[in-house]
């Protein structure tokens, strides 16, 4: 169809036939349903939707989950040192003893004798030097435990939205790919009609040949990859079935912030940072526990002891209604202390600080790190809104070019050479324009994951003047 459209545009005078500028930028739902069939049963999965399908299906945020669950049963742990601690125990409960003493001086005995002899103990610990850091360190590491799933929870989020845009962006490098096909079939029909009237020539029609092989071996390349992308978007999202999205590409959104709120909030709101802060505070809690072995321990403890007791033991005769009982209670305030153990504590707590001191240069170097990271995703940002606007422009240039050499061509004053040559800057042309709008909402992506700052879509905000023309915000999202 869009062969045919082409060929009564060339033969067709200038000013009847319909704009050639019309038919290349044609590019329904026709050339969409080319690249996929959709089928029934497939699930169509939206940009938005990306979040809610990773926190449901991703199995590395699910085992994180159990990993805060077992950080939060640690700390319990640790806080419930602050209350005492009571044991039962039952040495025999109950015991039989039965026995024969003889002695050639004295009367033989027996002994058959049923007996219990529980006792319960109770302990308080008044001052553990170890319990207070403890508690701080199995706190601390909770935190770091939420900080990991969040940091991981963004950054699935992250690359999903990343493969989405790749896999979109594979979509639309096929539907250009076969519009090169389409114009290069035409492009050889043209030479090989001329060829046929005796008007042109053979190299012209192994150009266009040519050129046909390599459109179509670059559109093969581009199905591979758009396969390629589907499988890896489908297995972030751990989906089982087969699934749908939409094809047309377009800006996720704008970007209202200018660079120093970008780093300040950036900075601010890093997980990675707080954890770096969290794993100094957990060595310096660390370093203090290995100071406060060597320091005294005094807890309260309460002792219970009872024994009951039936029958007889060592008796000449056994009573077997004979029974008896006995009990005691002991209260003390009891010390231990670990005076000297060779200097081993005094050597943990150096290397524990030592280890303190690393984390704070990590912290001082991830900081710029993340400030370099951020500048580079803004200005690429900005980059990317004028490749949109310049490539828009080039686009339009580019087919108005392919329109006249066509035409040239068709009256005899060009060559087929010249055809080709613009034809492929034509597709170009939208190449570039498709590889910006996926670099933009890569930016964009990666400026709300570095600085906690959401995409809008106003653009009223952006710092690009909205009355000029070459303006972003004059772009649809």
């Amino acid at each position: 169809m869009l062969r045919k459209i082409i060929n009564s545009t060339l033969f067709l005078p200038l000013g009847f036939s319909v704009t050639f500028q019309q038919s290349l930028l044609s590019e329904n739902n026709n050339f969409i349903d080319e690249v996929i069939e959709e089928n029934d049963g497939k699930i169509f999965i939206d940009h938005k939707q990306i979040k809610n399908i990773i926190l449901n299906n991703n199995d590395e945020l699910k085992s994180l989950k159990e990993l805060i669950e077992a950080a939060s049963f640690n700390l319990s742990s640790k806080i419930a040192k602050r209350y005492p601690s009571i044991n039962l125990q039952a040495n025999g409960l109950p015991k039989y003893v039965a026995g024969r003493n003889y002695s050639n001086n004295s009367s033989t005995t027996k002994t058959s004798q049923l007996s219990a002899n529980p006792s319960l103990n109770i302990r308080w610990d008044l001052i553990d030097p170890l319990r207070s850091p403890e508690i701080k360190i199995a706190r601390e590491n909770l935190k770091v435990a939420n900080n990991n799933y969040e940091i991981k929870r963004k950054d699935l989020i992250q690359e999903a939205s990343t493969r989405f845009h790749k896999y979109q962006k594979s979509a639309q490098d096929i539907i250009n790919k076969k519009f090169a096909l389409d114009l290069s079939i035409t492009s050889l029909e043209n030479a090989q009609a001329k060829l046929d009237a005796g008007i042109g020539t053979k190299f012209e029609v192994l150009e266009a040949d040519a050129q046909l092989s390599r459109d179509k071996q670059s559109l093969n390349e581009k199905k591979i990859e758009y396969q390629i992308h589907k499988i890896s978007l489908k297995e972030i999202m751990n989906l089982k079935g087969d699934f749908e999205i939409k094809k047309e590409q377009k800006l996720s959104g704008y970007w209202n912030y200018k660079l120093n709120k970008n780093i300040n909030n950036g900075l601010e709101k890093n997980l990675s940072l707080k954890n770096i802060a969290l794993q100094t505070s957990i060595k310096n809690n660390e370093a203090i526990s290995f100071l406060n072995s060597n320091k005294p321990n005094i807890y309260i403890s309460n002792s219970l002891s009872s024994t009951f007791t039936k029958g007889d033991s060592l008796a000449v005769e056994i009573d077997p209604n004979k029974y008896g009982s006995s009990f005691s209670n002991t209260i003390s305030l009891n010390l231990s202390w670990n005076i000297f153990n060779g200097g081993q504590n005094k050597n943990s707590y150096k290397s524990r600080k030592a280890l303190a001191v690393g984390e704070e240069y990590a912290y001082k170097n991830l900081k710029n790190i993340l400030k370099t990271n951020i500048t580079k995703a803004y200005l690429n940002l900005k980059l990317n809104e004028e490749k949109i606007l310049s490539t828009s422009k080039e686009i339009s240039s580019t087919k108005e070019s392919l329109r006249l050499s066509r035409l040239r061509y068709d009256v005899g004053i060009s060559t087929l050479k010249d055809v080709l040559v613009r034809q492929k800057e034509f597709s170009d042309a939208k190449s570039k324009k498709i590889n910006a709008i996926y670099n933009y909402n890569l930016n964009l992506d990666e400026l709300e994951r570095l600085t906690f700052l959401e995409i809008s879509n106003n653009c009223l905000n952006n710092h690009n003047t909205i009355n000029q023309n070459d303006s972003i915000c004059n772009i649809t999202i």
